[in-house]
C-alpha cells in the first residue's frame, strides 16, 4: 500500500512563462523535503530535473520531468514542465493528469506571455491552482504589482495569503497572514527563524489580513456570514475556507519567496499541502463504454474500484526500452498483470512498473489510484489512449494537441544511415505527439514538423547523440493553408465500363467558406434515397482527400462547408470506391470555382526591450511585415506586443539578441491564419 491515504495524497506540476525558475523551484522543493541532498542550479546545468544534455546547455527545461517526495503528513507527485512555447504540448499533456498546480511568476515581469498559455492550459483542464512570485530579491521586484498583473492579464482572482518582509537584497522572508507567524531567513543556506509578527509590521499585517479574509468571505458562503456578523473566524476555518474556494476555481492564494537564494520554500510547501485537492477533493473522472457511443461511466478515487489508467507521455530509455508515464485514476494493478487498451482493443502486459525521479528508476510491485508510475512493457500503448481492467472496460477522454506550424526537410549524411534515420524519426514521433514525420511524394523528401525552430533543432540533436545518426536539415518550410472566399455548387461524376460491373458515382455538393478557425465540415442533405447510406462516408472521405492538397500550394484547405445535396446511384455499378472518388472530383472542381486563397500562419509576438532600443525592435518588425498592435511602458522597459508572419519569424532570435546587445527578450506562439500577400505565395511556389 502507499505511505499515506489519498487524502494525504497531492499530485501537482509547476508551470511557468520561461526563465520564472520553475526548475529552481522545484529543485529546492526536493532538497528541502530531503528527496535530494545536494543543491543544482540551471546555470550551472546540474539540477536534477533538467537531466538531458540538450537542458543542461541551454539552461531550458525541454522534458516534463515526474519525481515524488514526502513533507509532514503529505505524499507529493510533481512534474516541473517546460516554459518555452515549444514545449508546450508538455504542458498539456501534464495538466491533464495533475490535481493541482503551482504557477511561478516572476517578481519583476509578473505575468508573461507563456504565463497566460498555462494559465489557459490550467483553465481548459480545470486545475486549482496556487501562486508563487518567485525572484523577490531581484531588482525591481514587485509582490503587490505581479499580483495586480494575475488580474489585469489573466483575470484571475488571486489573494495574496502572506506579505514579504523586505524587497530585493534585503528580501528576508514572509509574513503568514492566516497563522500570524513570521518566516525569517538570517541567509542563504534556507535556514529560517519561526516566530510572531514583528512590531514594524503589525499595522500592515492587522490591514493585510482583513483584506484576506475579506476577499476570501466572498468566496464562501460559511466564512460569509461569520465575517458579516463580525464573529471571531479561527486558524481552522480560515485554511477550510481558502482550501475550499482555491479548489473551487473561486480564488487563488498567492505566496512569495526566491528559490535560487533559498527562501520562503518550505511556506510553499505547507500551502501546497493545505490548499492544493488531494485526488479525492477533484470530481470522479469519467470516460464512456468502449464501442457505445453516448454511454458514459465513472470511476471513483478509490483503491476499490476497478482500475483504469491514463497514459499521458512516452519515453524511449536507452538501457530498459519504451517507458510510458501514466496516472492512475482508480482501482490498482500490479506488475507482471494484464490489462486492456481501449483505444486499440489489445491487451498489453504491465511487465515492471516503476517510479520516476527524472531519468532515475525505482521499481515498484504495484501501483495505486492518484499514483504517477510509469511501465515497461506496454508496446502498443501510446500518449492519451486508456489502459484498464479487463473485465471493466472505459474509454478516458483523450488528450488534444496542436498542430504543428513549422517543418523542415531532413535526410541522413550517409545513405547506408537511412534506416537508423527511420527508426529515430519514429521513436522520437511515438514519444511527442507535436512532432510529425511525412514522406513528400512530390519532391521525394523526408519532412518533419514540429512547433518551432528550437523545438526541431532539439530533436535533430537529440538524433545524433542518442541514436547516432548525422543528418542534413534544410530550411524550415511553413505550413501554409488554403480556402475559399465565396459560395458554389459542384457536381463530380466517376464512371468507368469495363467488362462485367462498371463503375459509377454521382455526386452533387454545395461549398461555402466558414470563419477561421472552423476547420472542414461535412454536412449530408441527401433525402429520398438519392444516394444509399453506405456510400455517404465514402463521399465525406473523398471530399476530405480532395482537401488535403489545395489547387494553388499543395496545403489543406481549411475553414469551409460541403454539404452533399444530390446524387445518382447505379444498382450494379456503385461501390464505396466509386462515391469516394466522385465526391473528390466535386471537391476539387468546387474548390476551382471559390476564389481560392493561401493562407499563412501568423504568431502572437511580444517583445520585452530596454526603451533604448525600441526604434530598433519596431523598424526590425516591420522589415518583417509585422503588425504591431501596442506598446506598453512597464519600469524602463517597453513591452511590445505584434503579430508576425511564422515566414518572417526565422532567424528572429539572433536578430534581436544582436540589436539590443542581448538585452531583449521574446514569446511567440501561434495565432491564427490570415491570407498571404502574392509576393509570399509566388516564393512559396517557386
Amino acid at each position: 500500500m502507499p505511505r499515506n491515504s489519498l487524502k494525504q495524497t497531492r499530485n501537482i506540476g509547476f508551470i511557468a512563462h520561461i526563465d520564472a525558475g520553475k526548475t529552481t523551484v522545484s529543485e529546492r522543493v526536493l532538497y528541502f523535503a530531503g528527496r535530494i541532498h545536494k543543491l543544482g542550479t540551471t546555470d550551472d546545468g546540474n539540477t536534477a530535473l533538467d537531466w538531458m544534455d540538450q537542458e543542461r546547455e541551454r539552461g531550458i527545461t525541454i522534458t516534463s520531468a515526474a519525481t515524488a517526495c514526502s513533507w509532514g503528513e503529505w505524499d507529493i507527485n510533481i512534474i516541473d514542465t517546460p516554459g518555452h512555447v515549444d514545449f508546450t504540448a508538455e504542458v498539456e499533456r501534464s495538466l491533464r493528469v495533475l490535481d493541482g498546480g503551482v504557477v511561478v511568476f516572476d517578481a519583476v515581469a509578473g505575468v508573461q506571455p507563456q504565463s497566460e498559455t498555462v494559465w489557459r492550459q490550467a483553465d481548459k483542464y480545470n486545475v486549482p491552482r496556487i501562486c508563487f512570485i518567485n525572484k523577490m530579491d531581484k531588482i525591481g521586484g514587485d509582490y503587490y504589482g505581479a499580483i495586480e498583473t494575475i488580474v489585469d492579464r489573466l483575470g484571475g482572482n488571486p489573494v495574496a495569503i502572506q506579505i514579504p518582509m523586505g524587497a530585493e537584497d534585503n528580501y528576508r522572508g514572509v509574513i503568514d497572514l492566516v497563522e500570524g507567524k513570521s518566516y525569517t531567513y538570517p541567509d542563504d543556506t534556507g535556514e529560517f527563524e519561526e516566530g510572531g509578527v514583528p512590531d514594524e509590521y503589525q499595522e500592515e499585517f492587522e490591514s493585510r489580513r482583513q483584506e484576506m479574509i475579506e476577499k476570501v468571505a466572498e468566496t464562501d458562503d460559511g466564512l460569509l456570514e461569520k465575517f458579516l456578523m463580525e464573529e471571531d473566524i479561527s486558524v481552522e476555518e480560515l485554511k477550510g475556507a481558502i482550501r475550499r474556494s482555491t479548489i473551487e476555481y473561486k480564488m487563488v492564494p498567492v505566496l512569495s519567496g526566491t528559490a535560487l537564494k533559498n527562501k520562503c520554500v518550505q511556506p510553499l510547501l505547507e500551502a501546497v499541502g493545505a490548499y492544493l485537492p488531494s485526488p479525492l477533493d477533484v470530481p470522479s473522472v469519467h470516460g464512456t463504454v468502449p464501442g457505445k457511443d453516448g454511454e458514459e461511466l465513472e470511476r471513483k478515487a478509490s483503491f476499490d474500484e476497478p482500475f483504469a489508467a491514463l497514459a499521458f507521455k512516452t519515453v524511449t530509455d536507452p538501457f530498459i526500452g519504451r517507458l510510458v508515464y501514466f496516472r492512475v485514476y482508480s482501482g490498482t494493478a500490479k506488475s507482471g498483470s494484464t490489462v486492456l487498451n481501449t483505444v486499440t482493443g489489445d491487451r498489453e502486459r504491465l511487465g515492471r512498473i516503476v517510479k520516476m525521479h527524472a531519468d532515475q528508476r525505482e521499481e515498484v510491485e504495484e501501483v495505486f489510484a492518484g499514483e504517477i508510475a510509469a511501465a515497461v512493457g506496454l508496446k502498443d500503448t501510446s500518449t492519451g489512449e486508456t489502459f484498464c481492467d479487463l473485465e471493466n472496460p472505459i474509454l478516458l477522454e483523450k488528450i488534444e494537441f496542436p498542430d504543428p506550424v513549422v517543418s523542415v526537410a531532413i535526410e541522413p549524411k550517409a545513405r547506408a544511415d537511412q534506416d537508423k534515420l527511420s527508426d529515430a524519426l519514429v521513436k522520437l514521433s511515438d514519444e511527442d505527439p507535436t512532432f510529425r514525420v511525412q514522406y513528400d511524394e512530390e519532391t521525394g523528401q523526408t519532412v518533419m514538423s514540429g512547433m518551432g525552430e528550437l523545438h526541431l533543432e532539439i530533436l535533430t540533436d537529440r538524433m545524433v547523440r542518442e541514436f547516432k545518426v548525422e543528418a542534413n536539415v534544410g530550411r524550415p518550410r511553413v505550413a501554409f493553408r488554403e480556402t475559399i472566399r465565396k459560395n458554389t455548387t459542384a457536381e463530380g461524376k466517376f464512371v468507368r465500363q469495363s467488362g462485367g460491373h462498371g463503375q459509377y458515382g454521382h455526386v452533387i455538393i454545395e461549398m461555402e467558406p466558414l470563419d477561421r478557425g472552423e476547420g472542414v465540415q461535412f454536412e449530408n442533405k441527401i433525402r429520398g434515397g438519392a444516394i444509399p447510406t453506405e456510400y455517404i462516408s465514402s463521399v465525406e472521405d473523398g471530399v476530405r482527400g480532395a482537401l488535403n492538397n489545395g489547387p494553388k500550394s499543395g496545403f489543406p484547405v481549411i475553414d469551409l462547408m460541403v454539404r452533399l445535396i444530390d446524387g445518382t446511384y447505379h444498382d450494379v455499378d456503385s461501390s464505396k470506391v466509386s462515391f469516394e472518388i466522385a465526391g473528390s472530383m466535386a471537391a476539387r472542381t468546387a474548390v476551382n470555382r471559390c476564389n481560392p486563397v493561401v493562407l499563412e500562419p501568423v504568431m502572437s509576438l511580444e517583445v520585452v526591450t530596454p526603451e533604448d532600443y525600441l526604434g530598433e525592435v519596431i523598424g526590425d518588425l516591420g522589415r518583417r511585415r509585422a503588425s504591431v498592435e501596442s506598446i506598453d511602458a512597464q519600469n524602463d522597459t517597453q513591452i511590445v506586443k505584434a503579430s508576425l508572419p511564422l515566414a518572417e519569424s526565422f532567424g528572429y532570435a539572433n536578430d534581436l539578441r544582436s540589436i539590443t546587445q542581448g538585452r531583449a527578450g521574446y514569446s511567440m506562439e501561434f495565432d491564427r491564419y490570415l491570407e498571404a500577400p502574392e509576393s509570399v505565395v509566388e516564393a512559396q511556389a517557386t
